[in-house]
């Protein structure tokens, strides 16, 4: 071997040595936080490579591309607030949740619906309030823009063997739905359970129970899992209200709530049902759950008139459900059944947190 040709070997090791000496030295932050995009907001990320032993810090981002600022004042704060394992990277990477801030770095920007969840935790945390989030989505193929498991030029069987079902004329996407539950074990989230849903293609996971600003974390970041493991699998994850006009179950965000005195006695549930409907309140509250709740709120599969509010004992067709358990055990919890798929969780959570703890302080 002539002497230039172990001057580039040595070279090559080198700079192999190099490398994984400043992979050894350094870890990627994902940052992650919610833009502007309405009517829906969508969760954002970008990279940080860090020493190791180095915190993430306050960072920036260019808010003119997110709807969140115009071109001569763009710059929108980032500040970190949640942290957890990366677990599609491994290794000593983390996922990093961001509120969003202006650039005097204490005003939060308008679009932070997380400072909204965290005032509503100040104010009636005492009562230590829980919640149990059931995210809907749908598996869409990009190839022909319909649910997964819908044949190209027409319709599956009607509802009805889907839910929970098992087999492959039945289901459409587990191995991305079991992925995805690994990934969020993973990272130390509070996934509580997944299971089909009533449409080919439709699945659902469960977040918590989890306090106000913590439910919100995790599920944008079990959302933002969610869509990352669609990318893999090359399916478009949609979390439209209403993804499929006609005779099928909209998706929603059943929202599992309770407070302490709520876990410990039933006047405190039947309290906290009147508080929600009471005047004015139903209203507010739609107008946080989502975009598309006329579309999916009609009185039919399983929901009660966006216009209308009832609340009852076992009644899936009900604004709000009491479980016959909780009836039976006379203490536990509600299920508010009005929430879409696509609701903005700090919202729903600060909502919630706010009608009740004032009816029940």
């Amino acid at each position: 071997m002539d002497n230039l040709s172990i001057s580039l070997l040595s070279y090559s090791h080198i700079s192999v040595f190099k490398e994984e000496w400043r992979n050894q030295l350094t870890y990627r932050a994902e940052y992650l936080w919610i833009d502007g995009t309405e009517p829906t907001a969508e969760i954002r990320s970008k990279t940080k490579i860090l020493a190791d032993g180095d915190e993430p810090g306050i960072w920036g981002y260019d808010g003119s591309s997110t709807n969140q600022a115009t071109g001569d004042n763009s710059d929108v704060v980032l500040k970190p607030v949640f942290q957890c394992p990366d677990p599609i990277r491994g290794g000593n990477n983390i996922l990093v949740m961001c509120e969003t801030f202006l650039t005097d770095k204490e005003t939060p920007h308008p679009t932070n619906t997380r400072a909204l969840a965290r005032e509503a935790e100040e104010k009636y945390g005492d009562q230590d309030p829980w919640f149990g989030l059931e995210q809907e989505y749908t598996m869409i193929d990009p190839s022909t823009g319909w649910p997964a498991g819908f044949p190209p030029n027409g319709f599956p069987a009607p509802q009805g063997p889907y839910y929970c079902g098992v087999g492959a004329l039945k289901i459409h996407g587990r191995e991305a739905v079991e992925e995805h539950t690994s990934l969020c074990i993973a990272a130390g989230l509070k996934i509580s359970g997944t299971n089909a849903e009533v449409m080919p293609g439709q699945w659902e996971f469960q977040i918590g129970p989890a306090g106000t600003v913590e439910v919100g974390d995790h599920l944008w970041i079990a959302r933002y899992l969610l869509y990352r493991v669609g990318e893999e699998h090359d399916v478009e994850i949609s979390i439209e209200a209403k993804p499929m006009k006609g005779d099928w179950n909209g998706a929603g965000m059943h929202t599992n709530f309770s407070t302490q005195a709520m876990r410990e006695g039933y006047d405190a549930i039947i309290a906290a049902c009147e508080a929600i409907g009471a005047p004015g309140k139903p209203e507010e509250h739609l107008a946080g759950y989502g975009v598309g709740i006329e579309d999916r709120l009609t009185g039919e599969h399983e929901t009660q008139r966006y216009d209308q509010f009832s609340y009852g004992v076992s009644d899936r067709g009900a604004s709000i459900r009491i479980p016959w358990q909780v009836a039976e055990d006379q203490k536990g919890y509600l299920e508010d059944r009005r929430p879409n798929a696509n609701a903005d969780p700090y919202v729903v959570a600060a909502l919630m947190t706010n009608t009740v703890g004032e009816a029940l302080a």
